[in-house]
């Protein structure tokens, strides 16, 4: 979930190590740092708060070198603060290190290190890792066999830089459950958790796998397997199509914004070259499943985490629709902790914009082992779970760096309706309804760019109801995701309160909340519920509660306070389009209150931790 960054090379590093660091702040933190090696000792600078209260603290004239590390954290272990920032030193200040995930013997190993004297500093369970590979470098003239040692000693989760003072000719790396990229540069090279931090130097880059470890020079670097009997593995750097533009605001105020206004051009990239007009279907060549395959398919199970579940619940929807398939979506993050019952027959689609959320990854894995057939539907090449499942559909949606998904959910449903689209016609969805959801689905973008052009209208309704202590989002079958999805959105950005709820459980207990202080998000598409959730509009106001209807329906003229109208393209697709006015609702809430909308508090990117 944190970020981390490391450099060695010919440049002062403090400058490369900082904007690295700057590079990482979407995916949520709340203290930086970094060190140095300085005549055989780490520097370190740290301090709890932002990247630019470290930039401001760091001196420059004293903290130099050509190699360094950083570090931003998201607390797990211990609160906020100076002494529990990255990096961690042993005792000496010989060794430094930064570290992403959660060492879960922590407790036991820091009891053993005070038993054996040892003065442990911070409330972290990082600290640990830096006392115990500093003893085992007691024993070994290796820093990589020192680490991979100290490592075999830890229960858990980790990406993981380790700085020896001592050794300023290198830096190890090491993988297991949270990301690590190498960067490698001309005469210099580069690691991080995540590509955003490299690309302004390089595009060349080394993924590492789970279970593996690196030793990295100026002009070169060595892999290997963390067992101790360790073997070499090969690693050959690939190219990524990313550059430092796609990571700039561009003219937007923040990338929450800038991303929503993506979203027509990220549908087009994920629909080039999958519509076939010929046979009114879908092609997803990374499934690498023919016909005869898909026609097996007993049943379809989506699984996510937060906006990727609800995207994932879309997409079931839209199977059971189109392709007349039992589909069924599910939090991964419970999924292997309620010994599920596998079908080998079934489709499992692993949901996730970053390609790295462990609770998902953790999900793949269990599938895996027990002979389920999974594929990832990702926004990231080279991610982990991407390279786990080894087939799926990527999601183009671009590099997304708000908290808040936007653009990336919209570009889930969009591939899962080309899914649903590809394993109807290869079942009983006839020719004319396949060609009504190609065409519906290039009509998308247009119809999303002409939403965003009611954007001030939107946040005017946005400003009047911004004080609304909490508010409900009601939605029905297709609308029911859509109004979760909204729910979320409000919350993480807003920080207002929200609860989505199904049309028709109101009456059967919420509708006891309902007064002239809690509005309501209705959404309303234009099917054959209309009638059924009018007539829930009309028990809200029946109580004095004010609705914001989100539509593409002809309403009554009274049967709203405020009306937000999308177009009408296909009864399938309405979730997609319904779902823009409210990234807007929740973003301009989010404006008038003052909050930070790319950095919610509390919350983070990419959720590598449990």
């Amino acid at each position: 979930m944190c970020g981390i960054v490391g450099y060695i090379g010919h440049r002062h590093a403090v400058p490369v190590l900082l904007e690295g660091l700057h590079r990482l702040e979407y995916r949520g933190y709340d203290s930086a740092g970094l060190a140095l090696s300085h005549r055989g000792k780490a520097r370190v600078c740290k301090t709890r708060g932002r990247v630019q209260d470290l930039r401001d603290k760091v001196d420059t004239t004293a903290l130099r070198g050509t190699v360094g590390i950083a570090h931003t954290r998201w607390a797990t272990h211990g609160e906020p603060s100076d002494a529990n920032a990255h990096p961690h030193t042993d005792v000496s200040g010989r060794i430094a290190v930064v570290h992403n995930g959660i060492v879960e013997n922590a407790e036991q190993l820091r009891a053993e290190l005070t038993a054996l004297g040892i003065a442990l500093v911070s409330d972290t369970d990082t600290e640990v890792i830096a006392h115990l590979i500093a003893r085992e470098l007691e024993e070994s003239e290796s820093l990589e066999d020192a680490v991979r040692l100290a490592l075999h000693r830890i229960r858990g989760t980790y990406g993981l830089l380790v700085l020896d003072a001592r050794r300023p000719t290198e830096l190890v790396v090491a993988r297991n459950g949270s990301p690590i990229v190498l960067g490698v540069g001309d005469g210099e090279m580069f690691v991080a958790s995540d590509v955003a931090a490299l690309v302004h130097h390089t595009q060349r880059v080394v993924f590492l796998d789970d279970g593996e470890l690196a030793t990295v020079r100026d002009s070169e670097f060595r892999t290997s397997t963390l067992a101790v009997e360790s073997e070499q593995t090969d690693k050959t750097p690939t190219t990524i199509d990313m550059v430092a533009e796609d990571y700039a605001l561009g003219g937007f105020p923040d990338f929450m914004r800038k991303e929503i206004a993506e979203q027509g051009e990220a549908v087009r990239r994920a629909l080039r070259g999958r519509l076939d007009d010929r046979f009114a279907t879908a092609h997803l060549g990374g499934l690498n499943m023919d016909a005869r395959e898909l026609r097996s398919i007993s049943k379809v199970v989506f699984l996510g985490c937060g906006s990727a579940y609800y995207a994932g619940q879309l997409g079931a929807q839209l199977i059971e629709e189109l392709a007349r398939i039992p589909a069924t979506a599910e939090p991964a993050s419970e999924f292997r902790y309620r010994n599920p019952v596998v079908d080998p027959d079934a489709l499992y689609v692993a949901i996730s914009q970053s390609g790295e959320t462990l609770d998902t990854l953790a999900a793949v894995q269990e599938l895996q082992r027990k002979g389920g057939r999974v594929i990832g539907a990702v926004n990231a090449v080279g991610s982990a779970i991407a390279r786990q499942c080894g087939a799926g559909v990527f999601l183009h949606a671009g590099p997304e760096i708000s908290v808040a998904s936007t653009k990336a959910l919209t570009n889930m449903t969009v591939s899962f309706t080309m899914l649903a689209l590809l394993l109807g016609r290869v079942r009983d969805l006839s020719a004319a309804d396949g060609q009504r959801i190609v065409e519906g689905l290039r009509a998308l973008p247009a119809a999303i760019d002409k939403v965003l052009t009611d954007e001030d209208a939107i946040a005017e309704i946005a400003h009047r109801y911004a004080k609304a202590r909490s508010m409900f989002f009601i939605g029905r079958v297709r609308a029911w995701p859509v109004a979760r999805e909204g729910a979320q959105k409000l919350k993480e950005v807003s920080y207002v309160h929200a609860e989505a709820y199904q049309a028709s459980e109101l009456k059967h207990g919420p509708l006891a909340l309902i007064d002239q202080e809690m509005p309501s998000v209705v959404i309303v598409p234009d099917d054959e519920l209309l009638a059924k959730n009018l007539s829930t509009i009309e028990q809200i106001k029946a109580r004095g509660g004010a609705v914001i209807a989100v539509t593409n329906a002809d309403l009554p003229p009274t049967a709203a306070d405020e009306v937000i109208r999308v177009p009408r393209i296909a009864a399938e697709l309405d979730p997609m389009l319904l779902t823009i006015p409210l990234q807007l609702l929740a973003y301009h809430t989010a404006i008038a209150l003052g909050r930070d909308v790319d950095k919610p508090r509390n919350l983070a990117k990419s959720v590598t931790v449990e």
